[in-house]
């Protein structure tokens, strides 16, 4: 197969393409290596969600992309991942299928990678295969595959029938709730609720929080992650103005959160709440939206490409690429771009205004993506900083009484 020319790259003047990689190494710094491939197994999708940062943001690259995953770059993505992990002697690795809309890859590719890369991987490097998918064509065949395979399955999901259909629709303006909502009770109160990983869900903040989470909690998530709609300071989130002090997506948030701290039993696990709390209590952070533990993921696009996380794509165009790919490139050449370095460097790649924070620990400078200014780069505090200062403080203040009253025997 012959490679295409390396693109060009567009970028933004300033962090991280300023970043002195060389004198990491030589102070001592040194990357952490993947664990989490991300496989864009097909790069169209059968919704046209107004919300999608793929295809409605400032990176249209989704244009020039081959429609699915070829059986040549699979194979090619399936040694460049078994040569990374056995390079680094990893115990354990996420092989997490994706879009576009990795259904429209069909049965055969999912399982061709999923058995192609516990076949290459050695012996005591465990595989853990996910799929997240708009659940429009997650029918039993495919329930019955993912069994066979052990694949995890993630449903995106924004609430009831209002708040699913007012951005997650078909091209033709239909709404695509009813269909998601057969497939998760297919799901989720069947034979194949073991194979549930839980829903992702995109805020918006006309819709009614409590209905919001109520509605999702019908299908029984293990767990939900509330994604912050993609944006930055040249293109602000909805509702979000840069420069005032009002925090809507953490007034929207809170609301969730009290009501399911409060709960007597724990009905399912919200990634970012608790994710927060483990932050405050001073442990580690296991998502990149908190925090500022080293991130370990990659992404191969359906054309062989090796980027980084897609939220980039919100940016601009050509902010996720790197030069790479997995016919010429093995994947220890990604640990030192400087962009995927900029995302394991912790504090060193936050701006002084976050440096200068109490919680920078626990809030991280935010997701990358957020951060991005046609200025500087990626060296500002996140747009959602307000939110993101109320959210956590409030989270704290919180769970600070409660141990107080803990210690205090009450």
């Amino acid at each position: 197969m012959s490679l295409s020319p390396e693109p060009e790259l567009s970028h933004a003047t300033g962090f991280p393409d300023l970043l002195d990689v060389d004198a990491l190494l030589a102070g001592g710094w040194r990357p952490l290596a993947f664990q989490q491939f991300i496989l864009k197994v097909h790069s169209r999708c059968d919704l046209a969600c107004h919300h999608c940062y793929v295809y409605e943001m400032a990176d249209q690259s989704w244009r020039e992309q081959p429609r699915r995953m070829s059986d040549a770059i699979a194979d090619r993505a399936i040694e460049r991942i078994a040569e990374h992990a056995a390079a680094h002697d990893l115990g354990e690795i996420d092989v997490i299928l994706h879009g576009g809309e990795p259904l429209l890859a069909g049965p055969e590719l999912i399982a061709r990678i999923v058995r192609g890369v516990r076949g290459a991987v050695a012996t005591g490097t465990r595989v853990n295969a996910h799929i997240q998918t708009n659940g429009v064509r997650l029918h039993d065949d495919y329930l019955r595959l993912f069994e066979s395979l052990e694949i995890r399955i993630g449903v995106s999901l924004d609430g009831d029938a209002e708040g699913q259909d007012r951005h997650r629709r078909f091209a033709d303006g239909r709404g695509s709730h009813a269909l998601v909502s057969e497939s998760l009770r297919r799901l989720s109160e069947g034979p194949y609720h073991h194979l549930f990983s839980g829903l992702l869900c995109t805020v918006d903040v006309r819709n009614d929080p409590i209905r919001t989470y109520e509605a999702l909690l019908e299908f029984d998530p293990p767990a939900i992650d509330f994604l912050l709609p993609h944006g930055n300071w040249a293109e602000p989130p909805p509702f979000r103005e840069p420069d005032s002090p009002g925090t809507p997506y953490a007034d929207w948030l809170i609301q969730i959160f009290d009501r399911w701290y409060d709960s007597p039993v724990l009905q399912t696990d919200v990634r970012l709440f608790r994710e927060i709390m483990r932050l405050l209590m001073g442990g580690q952070s296991r998502a990149e939206n908190v925090g500022l533990s080293p991130v370990r993921m990659v992404v191969i696009e359906t054309d062989g490409g090796i980027e980084q996380s897609d939220s980039l794509k919100s940016a601009f165009q050509g902010a996720a690429r790197t030069p790479l790919h997995v016919l010429r490139d093995p994947l220890d050449h990604a640990l030192l771009h400087p962009a995927i370095v900029a995302r394991q460097i912790g504090e060193l790649a936050l701006s002084s205004t976050c440096r200068r924070c109490d919680l920078v620990s626990v809030c991280g400078g935010g997701q990358y993506a957020h951060r991005y200014s046609p200025l500087t780069g990626f060296a500002e505090p996140s747009v959602y900083c307000p939110d993101l200062y109320r959210l956590i403080s409030h989270i704290g203040a919180r769970c600070g009484r409660d141990v107080a009253r803990l210690r205090a025997g009450r």
